[in-house]
């Protein structure tokens, strides 16, 4: 099932993505407009949304007659990202001589956990406001995203993977000068609307086995980034198990599993991004999440 949120006339909405295409408007059945409150009580009305689905009855709307927001828009904490994931990326960025990461300029031996901050957050088609980073080294990342569905600490017997609800994309938009200038990467990667999200929300079942995903990237239409999920360093229950071992996971928290390489960081000399520049994310399952710099 493919969910969304969304404004019709000013006023946010929740909806499911009917077989047609079309949105069909389920916030009155699901008694909320806030997707972490349709993640906590999914259980109770799953049966009746993927109905709702294949509904021959059901007319909804064209996608092009609503405006997409971020699938959660309002996340109740920062997002957990992954730096250098992928191997390739892990060695154009530990090339560059902006890596400040404890495993500067090799392969980390455990997973490098940062966050984003809420305010980050922005939907499809949203602008990003270049001037909010005062030294112009704008760089995109495009990242699977997975969006965790229950409560709880992840014990040695668990299986990771069942706290996934589900997979929708994000663009770790960074100041590649304040992420090396600070050491640290929440200053460089937590600028407002510094992490596009959507366009949507893609649940579990429906998404299938992450690791035969390929995400890309595309700038102003040219390709810049590819790389199949199975090639991340640390996979998915990895990810799940190192956060979730010490910190209570919650409904709607998200992981951002990290970029592949050919970022404009990589490029000799490097390839920033500029005003009127769109960056498109993309992967089969979920779609486009296309930003343009403003």
């Amino acid at each position: 099932m493919k969910l969304v949120t969304y404004l019709l006339l000013g006023v946010k909405k929740i909806g499911v993505i009917h077989n047609s295409g079309n949105v069909i408007d389920i916030t009155d059945i699901v008694n909320t407009d806030d997707m972490n409150v349709l993640i906590e009580q999914y259980a109770a009305v799953e049966h009746l949304l993927k109905k709702i689905c294949v509904d021959s009855d059901a007319r909804g709307l064209p996608l092009a007659d609503v405006h997409l927001m971020a699938p959660i828009p309002a996340i109740r904490r920062n997002i957990f990202c992954v730096g250098k994931n992928y191997y390739a990326h892990a060695q154009e960025f530990g090339n560059s001589g902006f890596d400040s990461s404890a495993a500067a300029g090799n392969v980390p031996a455990y997973p490098i956990i940062f966050s984003k901050p809420s305010t980050s957050v922005c939907g499809p088609g949203a602008t990003v406001d270049s001037t909010l980073d005062p030294c112009n080294t704008i760089d995109y990342e495009a990242e699977l995203a997975v969006v965790l569905g229950k409560k709880g600490r992840v014990s040695d017997s668990d299986d990771p993977m069942t706290y996934v609800f589900g997979y929708t994309l994000v663009n770790d938009l960074t100041s590649r000068q304040l992420q090396k200038r600070h050491s640290q990467w929440l200053l460089g990667k937590g600028i407002d609307g510094f992490c596009p999200m959507g366009p949507v929300l893609v649940t579990a079942d429906e998404f299938g086995v992450p690791a035969n995903q390929k995400i890309r990237c595309t700038v102003n239409g040219e390709p810049r980034q590819e790389a199949a999920i199975s090639d991340l360093i640390f996979d998915i229950p990895t990810l799940i198990k190192t956060i979730g071992q010490n910190i209570t996971l919650l409904p709607g928290d998200i992981i951002a599993t990290g970029t592949p390489a050919g970022v404009g960081l990589g490029f000799t000399p490097p390839r920033y991004l500029a005003i009127g520049d769109k960056v498109t994310v993309s992967m089969a399952e979920i779609g486009e999440l296309t930003n343009t710099i403003i």
